[in-house]
C-alpha cells in the first residue's frame, strides 16, 4: 500500500539524506540502539501504518523492521518539505 513511500525512505536512508530528531536519539539510546539498527529497521522493515501529525498536518510513518541483531524495532518518519527523511521517534515494541 505505501511501496512508493518505502522506496522513498529507503533511497534516502542509503543516501544519507536524512536527520534524527532529539527525541529520537535519546530514545534511541534509552534503548541500546545504534543509528545502524535504525537504519536497518527502515530497509529490512514494512510500513503499518500512515498517521496525521496533529500539528503540522505532515502524513508520518509507523515502520517495523529489525536492528543489526534481528531483534524487532519500529521506526515513525515522514518525508520533510526539505527532501530530507526525518527520523521522528524510535523504540523497541
Amino acid at each position: 500500500m505505501f511501496d512508493r513511500i518505502l522506496k522513498e525512505m529507503r533511497d534516502k536512508i542509503r543516501r544519507r539524506e536524512y536527520i534524527m530528531s532529539i527525541h529520537a536519539e535519546e530514545e534511541m539510546n534509552d534503548d541500546d540502539l545504534s543509528i545502524f539498527d535504525v537504519e536497518g529497521c527502515i530497509l529490512t522493515g514494512k510500513i503499518l501504518e500512515r498517521q496525521k501529525d496533529k500539528v503540522t498536518a505532515e502524513w508520518k510513518y509507523r515502520i517495523n523492521g529489525q536492528s543489526l541483531s534481528g531483534g524487532e524495532v519500529e521506526v515513525v518518519a515522514k518525508l520533510s518539505p526539505t527532501g530530507k527523511l526525518v527520523i521522528i521517534t524510535v523504540y523497541v515494541p
